[in-house]
């Protein structure tokens, strides 16, 4: 089970500057954690869930050290005892906003204050955003309406909801095929349906699933969700026929990419046109003293990615205190 020690301790945190503050509990932050602390940095991560998008995986089969996978569940368990036994608490909240204190360089580093939506304020003299992205969803018509009711964005949490039962798929690279494989292998019956021609995973999930017998359906597109309450259906269209069908299904799955969870952030002036954050191979963003790591600064999408952005944006953020104290003969 994990760890509410921030949720008893909140005004103690709130009560003290910390060395660095994490937003975010994916492989990113928890990485950029274990550095930190190991660097003796006193160190707090805020975030509104445990593992983000990897915590939601069936199987990880691309993350070293585990030949015959992982689930995406006892990933995070890892990675969250392994902080939590070097002294570092995850307070279980959503950050809205962070603010720079007025300061000057020569007055030492600035202490950012982070506020977040239950109401409480955390002061750190360096922030690592490690937040993740959103699944990006198709913007149709009944999306908005049925999800939770036959639309998901998470085969692993609903899946077991439709063994049985007739569902579609929603995309064409690797968390597709193998989301589609998993509510396959569970009894669900699925089709998956691809706006392209081809697929973008990786070559052994193409294998994967070409032997799998998964019906696909290419070049088409989602372009309604129908239902009374429920996923009775949805329409398609065809991207190069024109063509439009209607199809009977259960539920509606849809993995076809990210989107960043940077509104809190814009206002810094650190976000690129796409809500991404731009980092440089320190993982610095354009504001001292900010960092970020993982899936935020639009990099390619893997949990070694974000371990290794973590790893390097805790040892930046060690590297710009350690400066300061030079500087004034600490």
């Amino acid at each position: 089970m994990f760890s509410l020690g921030g949720f008893s301790r909140g005004g103690e945190y709130e009560n003290k500057t910390w060395d660095v503050l994490i937003i975010g509990a994916g492989p990113a932050g928890f990485t950029a954690a274990i550095y930190a602390a190991r660097y003796g940095l006193e160190t707090l991560i805020i975030s509104k869930d445990l593992g983000g998008n990897m915590a939601l995986t069936d199987l990880i089969e691309n993350y070293p050290g585990f030949p015959e996978g992982i689930s995406g569940s006892d990933l995070t368990s890892r990675m969250h005892e392994h902080v939590k036994k070097l002294g570092v608490d995850v307070v279980f909240d959503e950050v809205e906003r962070i603010d720079p204190a007025e300061c000057a360089y020569y007055e030492g580093p600035c202490k950012f204050t982070v506020k977040t939506k239950n109401g409480k304020s955390y002061k750190g003299r360096t922030i690592i955003i490690a937040v993740g992205a959103a699944p990006r969803k198709l913007k149709v018509p009944g999306e908005e309406e049925l999800t939770g009711k036959g639309v998901s964005y998470c085969a692993t949490c609903d899946g077991p909801l439709f063994k049985g039962r007739k569902v579609i798929v929603v995309g064409g690279g690797n968390t597709a095929l193998q989301e589609a494989l998993y509510l396959k292998s569970i009894g669900v019956d699925v089709t998956l349906v691809h706006r392209r021609d081809k697929f973008r995973a990786d070559k052994i999930l193409q294998d994967r699933f070409a032997e799998s017998g998964i019906p696909a359906i290419l070049n088409t597109v989602v372009t309604e969700i129908k239902g009374d309450g429920k996923v009775e259906g949805v329409k398609l269209k065809n991207r190069i026929t024109g063509e439009e069908s209607e199809m009977t299904v259960d539920g509606v799955f849809i993995f076809i990419g990210y989107e960043p969870k940077t509104d809190f952030v814009k206002h810094l002036g650190i976000t690129d046109e796409y809500g991404y954050i731009p980092v440089d191979m320190y993982m610095h963003t354009k504001v001292p003293g900010i960092f970020a790591a993982g899936d935020i600064t639009n990099v390619f999408k893997q949990i070694a990615v974000a371990v290794g952005q973590g790893a390097i944006a805790a040892n930046s953020a060690k590297e710009f205190l350690d400066e300061w104290k030079e500087k004034n003969g600490e």
